[in-house]
């Protein structure tokens, strides 16, 4: 089977109630922390579904390696697919695309059928590098989520 990549914040998970820590001071151990506590978002779950029946999943996310139990938790506790996860590695503050980009190019000779991510940034990196991918935009960027995923590396 071939894969579907799937970014997890602001894909399946809605991290609107945590940007608060990120706005004034970058609070990353709050923001992080209160990872268990967001909602899903139900055209991201549907989306994950729909690919599941075809393709093999994989989460690609930039959070933190040492937030792996909270999120494959998180993961199971809303029914999403098992899948490999690829979480942040310690110290590794590239900006999410390059840090992604790097994890594809590890999966391509498996073969992948979908990138799913909400940043703009990765998308594009993906499409360039030849990767099919789309935007998840149901849930609109904050400035303070991009500059934390695009300039910080942290998410």
């Amino acid at each position: 089977m071939t894969l579907a990549v799937f970014d997890i914040d602001g894909v399946v998970a809605d991290v609107r109630h945590r940007l608060h820590h990120l706005e004034r001071r970058r609070a990353w151990n709050a923001f992080f922390e209160a990872a268990d506590e967001d909602p899903l978002l139900p055209q991201g779950a549907s989306l994950v579904a729909d690919l599941a029946q075809e393709h093999e999943i994989v989460w690609l996310t930039g959070r933190p390696e040492w937030l792996r139990e909270t999120t494959a938790d998180w993961l199971s506790a809303h029914g999403l697919p098992d899948g490999e996860l690829y979480l942040r590695p310690h110290g590794d503050y590239r900006p999410a695309p390059h840090y992604k980009l790097g994890v594809l190019r590890q999966l391509a000779p498996r073969g992948i059928a979908a990138v799913i991510d909400d940043d703009d940034e990765v998308i594009r990196a993906a499409l360039r590098a030849g990767f099919p991918a789309a935007l998840a935009d149901w849930v609109p960027r904050t400035h303070a989520l991009r500059q934390a995923q695009d300039r910080d590396g942290r998410t």
